[in-house]
């Protein structure tokens, strides 16, 4: 069986952990690089003892020997590429989200569907193994119905600045950055159920905080202090057909103590903690327990989830077996992300057909 050839697209920060995650498969071979800075893509060539650097996207969507294409660029251009890409005949990775807007989601969709190609949206956290394990219990009925649940990511500093605080080219700030991975890991382990109404709410009263001394966090490598056109906060109530409920709050900057993250959803059987350690809980003998499981990783290890990412897509392109993270989800994720904006710059509820 011949190796899966795959060629990174973008070789910004994120991309490094797809270039170590191919580079460790054994059923793939990184082949090819291509950035809009050619030299940052010649310095990952070296790196990774890739043969190919190309000048233009269009180069690469012409090599009949790249396989697959991984997409580590901005949010603005990752229809674009991803549509490209497909047409050229490639297998498609692309990182959250899928696109800017609805519309163009449903463009990724249709190319996917006409290509017969295999397209995985980047929902990283679904292959986290503490996800792996809480979704296997919620599919076997051990919390039941699972009726509401709630989501935050809260940084109290830490708007990455560049290209992240830049709403033309990311989309927009913490929702569609951090919120997209808290959201979509909590509708995929409630079953996906379909989205009926949005309320949302976005604040935009603190910017980058640039002013802020003796405390490091995240800059973008063309972090600029004073510019920003992102959200600081979002938050939403998610109301879905089946009567279950989400509510999420996420932030790159809030008046807060220190950062928080969470996950957690209620069931008619039990309840469960994804984050910020897995936990379980049931009645037994009419008494309350809490489960721990023990298993490596009980909170989101990044590398573990990112390699478990990259192999279960090489495995998909291979095997020609759908993704576990399909464009159908990138699309309906899409839905939610614009509905939060929609109904925050509307001051309303939005609802869905």
């Amino acid at each position: 069986m011949e190796p899966l050839r795959v060629c990174i697209i973008g070789a910004g920060s994120i991309s490094d952990m797809h270039f170590k995650s191919f580079a460790v498969n054994s059923d793939a071979v990184l082949y090819g690089v291509f950035d809009y800075s050619l030299e940052r893509a010649e310095t990952k060539a070296l790196e990774y003892g890739i043969s190919r650097v190309y000048k233009n996207i269009e180069e690469v969507y012409s090599d009949p020997n790249v396989d697959a294409v991984s997409i580590c660029t901005w949010n603005n251009s990752h229809a674009e590429i991803s549509v490209g890409a497909l047409n050229a005949g490639k297998h498609v990775l692309v990182e959250k989200p899928l696109a800017m807007n609805v519309e163009e989601a449903l463009k990724v969709e249709e190319a996917v569907r006409n290509s017969g190609k295999t397209l995985q949206v980047g929902f990283v956290r679904r292959f986290a193994t503490n996800t792996k394990v809480l979704k296997a219990f919620a599919d076997n009925g051990t919390l039941g119905d699972i009726y509401y649940a709630k989501a935050s990511c809260l940084r109290r500093l830490g708007n990455p600045g560049g290209w992240f605080a830049d709403k033309d080219r990311s989309g927009g700030g913490p929702l569609i950055d951090l919120g997209v991975h808290v959201i979509d890991v909590c509708w995929y382990l409630m079953g996906r159920p379909k989205v009926k109404s949005i309320s949302g709410n976005v604040y935009s009263k603190l910017g980058n905080r640039g002013n802020v001394e003796n405390l490091r966090f995240y800059k973008a490598a063309d972090y600029q202090k004073d510019r920003n056109t992102v959200e600081d906060l979002a938050n939403a109530l998610i109301m879905f057909e089946n009567g279950a409920s989400l509510f999420v709050d996420v932030s790159f900057t809030l008046h807060a103590k220190q950062d928080e993250i969470g996950v957690k959803l209620y069931g008619t059987k039990g309840g469960a903690e994804l984050e910020p350690e897995l936990a379980i809980v049931r009645e037994e003998n009419n008494t309350i327990i809490n489960i721990h499981p023990q298993i490596d990783h009980l909170t989101f290890d990044f590398a573990n989830a990112f390699q478990n990412q990259i192999d279960s897509f090489v495995s998909s392109c291979i095997t020609g077996t759908n993704p576990l993270a399909p464009v159908e989800d990138g699309v309906e994720m899409m839905k939610i992300l614009a509905g939060i904006y929609e109904a925050a710059d509307k001051r309303s509820e939005v609802t869905f057909a």
